[in-house]
C-alpha cells in the first residue's frame, strides 16, 4: 500500500515508519522541515520525504493523489507557540480538505480516551480533531490511547525523572486518578493492525494496557523496577497552577506542557468496553513493569529511536532549522578559539559527546547553575539531556540547545541556543583538514539588554570557552 505518515518527526511516527516499511508498504513521510528528518536511518527505498506544513494550505499540493491510507499523527499540546487547540482545528481542517482529493480509502488517526464528562483542553481539542476528520470521502479509524510507556515517551521520561532525582515525592493529588497505561509497543500493534482491516473503518476504539493504576501506583511500581525505595506524600491544597510549576522545575518538561499535562492527570483515562482485539489478532498486551523494563533495555542499548524532548515545537522549529544554518556576521559578538590537533578522529568524537550526562567538557557545575537560571524565567533548562550519548542528528534536542547541523564528514557541529535570552545565540565546533579545531559562540544581541547580558557573562566565557576547547582537543 501506498501510504501518508504524518507528523513524521514526531515520537509516534518514528516508531511507525520502520515497521511500515519492513511491512513492504510505501511510505510517504510528511514534515514541515526536511532538515531534521534522519535519511541514514533508512535506506528503503519506498520512502519519500515530501515538506508539507498542515497549517499553511498552500503547501499541501505535493501530497501525491495516489496514497491508499493516511495516518494523522500531529499533536501540538507540546508546543511553545501560539493555541494549541486553534493550530490543531486548523491542521485537521487542512489535511482532511486536502486527502478529500485523493484517492485515500482509510485515515488512521491517533487520539486520547475521552470517556469522561468534564475533559481537560488538551483532551476537548482531540475530540474536537476526531470530529473534524470524519469525511465521506474516507473511513476514519480511530484509536483511543492512555499514557504510552516506552522509551523517549514524555510519560516514561517524566515518571523517570520523578523517581530518580526525589527520594521522598510530595505530590499533588491528582497522583490518585486513575489511568490505563499502555506501552508504545502495543501501541504500534494496533496502528499496524487496523490498517486496511474494513470491519475497523468508521469506529472509534480506546485501546490501553491490561492494567488500571493509579499515578502514585505508576511512580511506586517504576521505583521498584528500578530497585529504588520512594514514598509519596500527597497534599490536598497544591492548586493547579502549583502543580504545573512543581511538574516544570522537578522534570525536564516545559512549563506548557506541565500546564497541560497536568489538567489533563485530573481526568479518569480507563478504557471502555470494545472489540478491537477480536478485530485485530495477535496483540499480546504489555503490562506496565514489563513495559518499564523494555524501555530501559533501549536505553541501555542506545537504541531510543524517538525522544518526546525532539519533537517540542519551539520558535527554532517553527521557522525552519534552514532558516538559523547560516550564522550572522554583522550586529553580533563573537568568541573565537582555535587550536591544532593531533588525532581528528577522536577529537570529533568528542564534539559527538558533548552535553547530557557526560558534560560540557570544563565547568559542569557552571553549566548547572545556568540552567537552573533557566529554568527560573521558564526556560528549557539542562535537564533535556540528549537522547543518545554519541550521536547526534539535525533537529534533536541537546541539553538546553537544538542541533541545527551535524555532519561527520563536514566534520562540522552547529547548535542553537533554546535557553531565555535578550537574543540568539549559536555555538559552533568545526574541525578544519588543516587538524585544526575552531570553537566559535556568536550572540547576535536584541536591544540594549542583549548587549549587557553579552558584557555581564564575559569574564565567564574567558575560562569556560578556554576550558572547553582545551578538553575536547585532548581529552
Amino acid at each position: 500500500m501506498k501510504i501518508l505518515l504524518t507528523g513524521a518527526t514526531g515520537y509516534i511516527a518514528q516508531r511507525l515508519l520502520p515497521v511500515l516499511l519492513q511491512n513492504g508498504h510505501q511510505v510517504i513521510c510528511c514534515v514541515r522541515d526536511k532538515s531534521r528528518f534522519n535519511f541514514e536511518r533508512y535506506s528503503w527505498l519506498n520512502l519519500t520525504v515530501i515538506e508539507a506544513n498542515f497549517l499553511d494550505e498552500q503547501t499541501l499540493d505535493q501530497i501525491p493523489e495516489d496514497i491508499d491510507a493516511a495516518y494523522y499523527l500531529i499533536h501540538s499540546m507540546s508546543t511553545n507557540i501560539g493555541d494549541f487547540a486553534k493550530m490543531e482545528d486548523v491542521s485537521a481542517r487542512n489535511f482532511r480538505s486536502r486527502i478529500e482529493q485523493t484517492h485515500a480509502r482509510q485515515v488512521v488517526y491517533l487520539s486520547g480516551i475521552t470517556n469522561e464528562k468534564k475533559l481537560s483542553k488538551h483532551l476537548i481539542s482531540r475530540k474536537n480533531v476526531e470530529d473534524i476528520l470524519k469525511s465521506k470521502k474516507y473511513a476514519l479509524t480511530t484509536l483511543k490511547a492512555g499514557i504510552i510507556i516506552g522509551s523517549g515517551s514524555a510519560s516514561f521520561e517524566i515518571i523517570r525523572d520523578l523517581v530518580e532525582k526525589l527520594p521522598l515525592i510530595i505530590a499533588p493529588r491528582w497522583l490518585n486518578t486513575h489511568s490505563q497505561p499502555i506501552a508504545i509497543r502495543n501501541v504500534i500493534d494496533y496502528l499496524m493492525g487496523v490498517l486496511n482491516n474494513k470491519p475497523t473503518y468508521n469506529n472509534s476504539y480506546d485501546i490501553g494496557g491490561p492494567e488500571v493504576l493509579t499515578y502514585k501506583e505508576m511512580i511506586l511500581q517504576f521505583a521498584k523496577v528500578r530497585g529504588l525505595k520512594r514514598r509519596v506524600w500527597i497534599i490536598p491544597v497544591m492548586t493547579p497552577r502549583l502543580s504545573s510549576y512543581w511538574l516544570y522545575f522537578v522534570t525536564s518538561t516545559s512549563y506548557s506542557l506541565a500546564s497541560n499535562l497536568v489538567n489533563s492527570m485530573k481526568v479518569e483515562i480507563i478504557c471502555g468496553e470494545n472489540r478491537l482485539n477480536d478485530l485485530v489478532s495477535g496483540i499480546h498486551l504489555i503490562g506496565y513493569k514489563k513495559a518499564i523494563k523494555l524501555a530501559f533495555g533501549k536505553i541501555e542499548q542506545n537504541q531510543v529511536v524517538s525522544s518526546w524532548k525532539d519533537a517540542l515545537t519551539s520558535m527554532t522549529l517553527n521557522k525552519g532549522i534552514s532558516n538559523h544554518i547560516q550564522v550572522p556576521v554583522n550586529g553580533c559578538f563573537t568568541d573565537i578559539r582555535q587550536m591544532k590537533i593531533e588525532d581528528s578522529n577522536r577529537v570529533l568524537q568528542n564534539i559527538w559527546s558533548i552535553g547530557g550526562t557526560h558534560g560540557w567538557f570544563y565547568g559542569n557545575w557552571l553549566w548547572r547553575i545556568r540552567g537552573i537560571m533557566d529554568k527560573m524565567v521558564g526556560g528549557v533548562g539542562l535537564r533535556r539531556g540528549r537522547k543518545n550519548p554519541t550521536e547526534l542528528f539535525a533537529g534533536e534536542s541537546l541539553d538546553f540547545w537544538r542541533v541545527l547541523l551535524a555532519d561527520k564528514e563536514e566534520k562540522r557541529l552547529l547548535l542553537y541556543a533554546e535557553m531565555k535570552l535578550p537574543g540568539e545565540a549559536w555555538l559552533e565546533f568545526k574541525i578544519t583538514k588543516n587538524n585544526e579545531l575552531i570553537q566559535t559562540a556568536t550572540f547576535r544581541p536584541l536591544g540594549v539588554w542583549g548587549r549587557n547580558y553579552w558584557y555581564a557573562v564575559l569574564p565567564f566565557h574567558g575560562f569556560i570557552f578556554k576550558g572547553m576547547i582545551n578538553n575536547i582537543a585532548k581529552a
